[in-house]
């Protein structure tokens, strides 16, 4: 007679059911526990893919677990990370951004010659929000006309509304500093560089109202290095105008200008270049203030450390820089953290490698704007802040750069929660600003260069 021993059967179900039971209750418990009981390491923030290069410099240089904070009630009043914290920028700033400052004074005294801007930064300028209201501003008091320069593609492609532009990205191998060290040639000066996938894929550029750039002004086309004789791009011009142009890679970086005139739209395709590093497009006219915004979601501002001296120095030699600005901070707070020396090392670093690429070119440091977390119930600025503005500003100081406090520009403690709550300036994510809270970051950053300025005049007359 055979016999069935049911004991381990029964204690496993038992078993079994016990760990689901326990799942549940902790599901059903979970919203009545603190915050940050079980604490996550990684930013939450939607549509953020985080820079390789941070993560790694956080894993080399930082034990998260021993600079962790609690978001308290008094973990701001109790913080000694945000003395000496400037409100804007300080006299040591304004002679920092001297002699972009003096390419200015020069402009507006003479009328004539070009004044350009790099603008770097992340999600908070994506859709070229914030960048296109100070290029505006530029414009508008120093001349200029045109988006500037635009890469073949970028996330934020089918929503900048500075200009329309489309592009099929299954037709692109397209390579990014924030995932990838080592390209397959150099990365272009907004951290890309692009690839035809076959012959016939291409682009289209359409101008829209936004003042001082409602035409696409004297297109030029950017594109490195190849032994490909073969290439050549079809231009068609306002749906009506069709010509063929060939490509001449010799040059670490080449150019080739698409019209004499300016046109409402163009569309370009690229004909037998698939060897060809292709870069992007130059929209701009030969007179004032031309400002380029190089923002690419989930940026820290660490992968500006890998740009090429070399091939940066061509693109510099092309387009001419007179000021390079950083905004960053949005990607590197969320980590529990209040220990953001690592970040300012790192940036050091970053800031030289700047100065290498573009020698003639000032640099000026904008710092974290506020961020809110939720706080025993309530919505309240993040300490991060506080401390990752610090190192902004101590890294600004240590590497001659200009510095502008956003946080303290923006209303500083609790002021994210007032522009979402009752100012209706940002998103729900307390973090990103909205259309019209972009156009209000970019007057009061564009009122700090200015004030700056300013000053200048005063001390040369």
């Amino acid at each position: 007679m055979l016999v069935v021993d049911t004991s381990n059967n029964s204690y496993f179900g038992k078993a079994i059911l016990f760990i689901v039971l326990s799942i549940v209750v902790f599901l059903l418990c979970k919203q009545w526990l603190p915050e940050r009981l079980f604490p996550d390491n990684v930013i939450t923030t939607e549509n953020i893919v985080v820079d390789s290069l941070m993560l790694n410099a956080i894993s080399d240089t930082m034990d998260l677990e021993a600079t962790k904070y609690s978001l308290g009630a008094d973990s701001l009043q109790n913080s000694d990370i945000d003395e000496d914290i400037d409100p804007s920028l300080k006299a040591d700033g304004y002679q920092n951004l001297k002699r972009f400052y003096e390419k200015l004074y020069q402009l507006e005294q003479t009328k004539s010659g070009k004044v350009r801007i790099a603008y770097f930064g992340d999600s908070m300028n994506d859709g070229d929000y914030i960048v296109q209201d100070i290029r505006s501003e530029f414009q508008q008091n120093y001349g200029g006309h045109g988006v500037g320069y635009v890469a073949i593609s970028s996330l934020s492609a089918a929503s900048r509304g500075s200009i329309s532009h489309q592009v099929s990205n299954k037709d692109w191998i397209i390579q990014s500093f924030i995932k990838i060290k080592k390209p397959i040639r150099p990365f272009g000066i907004d951290g890309q560089v692009f690839f035809t996938r076959k012959s016939g894929a291409g682009v289209r550029y359409k101008a829209q109202s936004q003042a001082h750039s409602t035409l696409l002004y004297s297109p030029v086309l950017l594109f490195g290095c190849s032994n490909n004789k073969d290439a050549s791009v079809t231009i068609r011009v306002d749906k009506d105008s069709v010509s063929t142009k060939n490509l001449h890679p010799a040059h670490k970086l080449n150019t080739l200008s698409l019209m004499s005139s300016d046109v409402k739209s163009l569309q370009v395709t690229f004909n037998n270049a698939d060897s060809i590093p292709i870069y992007g497009f130059n929209f701009g006219d030969s007179t004032g203030v031309h400002v380029d915004n190089f923002s690419m979601r989930g940026n820290s501002g660490l992968p500006l450390s890998i740009l090429s001296p070399a091939l940066m120095n061509a693109f510099d030699r092309v387009l001419g820089y007179d000021l390079i600005i950083l905004q960053y901070g949005a990607n590197v707070l969320g980590y529990g953290s209040l220990n953001y020396n690592w970040y300012e090392r790192n940036m050091i670093t970053v800031v030289n490698n700047l100065h290498q690429c573009f020698p003639n070119a000032d640099i000026l440091i904008i710092s974290t704007a506020d961020k809110a977390s939720k706080i025993e119930q309530e919505m309240k600025t993040d300490p991060a802040v506080l401390a990752l503005a610090k190192a902004q500003k101590n890294y600004a100081r240590k590497t001659g750069s200009g510095y502008i406090n956003l946080y303290e520009a923006m209303g500083g403690n609790g002021s994210m929660v007032k522009w979402v709550d009752e100012l209706r300036l940002a998103n729900k994510d307390y973090t990103h600003f909205n259309a019209s809270g972009s156009k209000k970051v970019a007057k009061l950053i564009y009122n700090q260069i200015d004030k700056g300025y300013q000053k200048y005049k005063q001390k040369d007359e």
